[in-house]
């Protein structure tokens, strides 16, 4: 792998890590990552993942047309940066789900770990970063003024 993130192919290719019925210890997986990125599959549940990533700094924009994201964050602070501009910023057991075909990207601020469950061999598109996007505004799901982002191009119509 040229870059330090996978390919769209080598994200939704991945296999679980582990099989069912034993005993997985995230805290130790996690603690064994010295990379500034991984993104690992640890489990799979019926036609779902559960993945854990463990990194620094910002992921590429993307979005998954085919599987909702649920994000939970066990360590760290995530932010959740949409195309339209909002972000949402995940502490410690907060959670968040991005739905299919929204456009987001990841950034940590520090080490970060989150789990994610999403469908197995889900599709992830990388695309340019949006343009206008610069008036960001913070706010934590549950805010009463958060906004669910819009699916698909924020450019054009849903």
């Amino acid at each position: 792998m040229t870059s330090k993130f996978p390919s769209a192919g080598e994200y939704s290719s991945e296999r679980a890590r582990f099989a069912a019925c034993g005993v997985v210890d995230v805290r130790a997986i996690q603690a064994e990552v010295n990379e500034a990125y991984r993104n690992q599959v640890l489990l799979d549940v019926n036609d779902d993942c559960l993945r854990m990533a463990v990194f620094e700094g910002e992921y590429r924009w993307h979005h998954h047309p085919d599987t909702d994201e649920l994000f939970l964050v066990v360590d760290g602070e995530l932010h959740i940066e949409f195309a339209g501009g909002e972000e949402a910023i995940l502490r410690p057991w907060q959670c968040l789900v991005v739905p299919a075909g929204v456009v987001h990207r990841t950034r940590a601020v520090g080490r970060t770990v989150n789990l994610t469950f999403e469908r197995q061999g889900g599709q992830a598109v990388f695309v340019d970063p949006p343009s206008g996007g610069s008036t960001k505004t913070a706010l934590l799901p549950g805010d009463t003024a958060f906004q669910q982002p819009t699916r698909g191009n924020p450019d054009g119509p849903p």
